[in-house]
């Protein structure tokens, strides 16, 4: 069985940036609790988030966001 799970870069873009999770959600029009929530993997945005947050890093969206793929026993 398949598993996937979306991991992001996130917290490491914002270090980078140095920018608190408060600053990137202001400039994305979002809440810092859904910016700490995507940051622990737990809350998957919207395309139209993720491309906010895109365009707030000046990356793509591929450079945050990936999925990985795990096998399972049933």
């Amino acid at each position: 069985m398949h598993l996937s799970e979306l991991v992001n870069r996130v917290r490491e873009l914002r270090a980078r940036d140095r920018l608190s999770q408060q600053e990137l959600a202001q400039r994305i029009g979002a809440s810092r609790q859904t910016i700490a929530l995507i940051e622990r993997g737990d809350y998957s945005p919207s395309v139209v988030l993720a491309l906010k947050i895109a365009a707030a890093f000046k990356v793509q969206v591929e450079d945050i966001f990936s999925i990985r793929e795990e096998e399972r026993e049933q």
